[in-house]
């Protein structure tokens, strides 16, 4: 190959993406960079479904449990140290995997991060009493009135991104939508979606499955570890949150584990809408057998070498 390729397979949780990351970065011979923001954090592993150690010895990983929950870890410091990585890699390399079901991650790399206006931090500490006082549903409400295009999309239970939509939107006096799909930086390589699919039902089965197995790998307990640090930004995610609904005695487990699963497939809507906005993503079915996926592969990456 001439031209440098980073290729991404993308697609909803639990749909399989890092089997079919690992079945490609073996057949190219090459590295996965890992592009789960809720996988970058050591102390969040079984309710963040990180890659095994068998999976983890079958192909070199980057950015797994990397970090603490307790450093600060934003998109732009993933962005920067991720083309860091891969202009590393591609020294050696002409085809680097990413995998990643957080796509603002995954397009941050590919095409690099939005610029966003300048906050009065009167605002955040508005939007931050705002939410002590009256709850997370009126940052949803506000922000599903200013600016209900990036409602759909956005993670609504987490309230650090709706107040950085909220702060962003009242700043500029325009919705923070509008700040996205800006002119972005040229990449020094093409870059390649592959997107997994399956039937919504397919989906959900696959999501209720893994949310019984985290459980009986000891989420619970892993959650009670954590249950101290449970303000912490890293831990306002699925699988977690809900958990320490339980571990404060505002519900029971069983009823914490039902909402586990509503909200993740809560999340998994939310990661289909964000993908299907990118026109470039060329999908197959999750169960597509492994030789078919890696030809059709080989046949966009040869019609992307040939590519003015």
């Amino acid at each position: 190959m001439s031209k440098k390729i980073l290729l991404a397979v993308v697609g909803p949780t639990a749909i399989g993406k890092t089997a079919t990351g690992i079945l490609l970065a073996q057949h190219f011979k090459t590295e996965i960079i890992s592009a789960d923001s809720r996988q970058f954090f050591k102390e969040m592993e079984i309710g963040t479904a990180v890659p095994s150690k068998k999976e983890l010895a079958a192909a070199p990983h980057h950015f797994i449990q990397h970090k603490s929950i307790f450093e600060p870890y934003s998109v732009g410091d993933f962005e920067k140290e991720a083309i860091e990585l891969l202009n590393q890699l591609f020294q050696t390399k002409d085809l680097v995997v990413m995998v990643g079901g957080s796509g603002l991650y995954v397009d941050a790399v590919v095409s690099g991060l939005d610029e966003f206006p300048d906050v009065d931090p009167a605002i955040r500490e508005r939007l931050n009493q705002k939410f002590q006082d009256e709850g997370i549903e009126s940052l949803q409400k506000e922000l599903q009135t200013r600016d209900p295009e990036y409602f759909k999309v956005v993670d609504q239970d987490n309230p650090h991104r709706l107040i950085r939509a909220l702060e962003v939107s009242i700043a500029a006096n325009k919705p923070y939508s509008s700040f996205l799909d800006q002119h972005k930086p040229k990449r020094d390589f093409e870059s390649l979606y592959i997107g997994l699919n399956a039937p919504r039902e397919v989906i959900y089965d696959r999501i209720n499955t893994r949310v019984d197995l985290m459980m009986e790998a000891g989420l619970l307990e892993e959650a009670k570890q954590l249950y101290p640090h449970k303000d912490l930004n890293a831990l306002q995610t699925v699988g977690y949150k809900e958990l320490f609904e339980y571990l404060g005695g505002n519900c029971t487990l069983n009823v914490a584990v039902s909402e586990i699963k509503k909200n993740t497939r809560r999340f998994a809507k939310r990661q289909l809408t964000w993908l299907r906005k990118n026109e470039n993503i060329i999908w197959v079915e999750y169960d597509t057998n492994p030789d078919i996926l890696i030809n059709k592969i080989t046949n966009q990456l040869k019609s992307l070498q040939h590519a003015p």
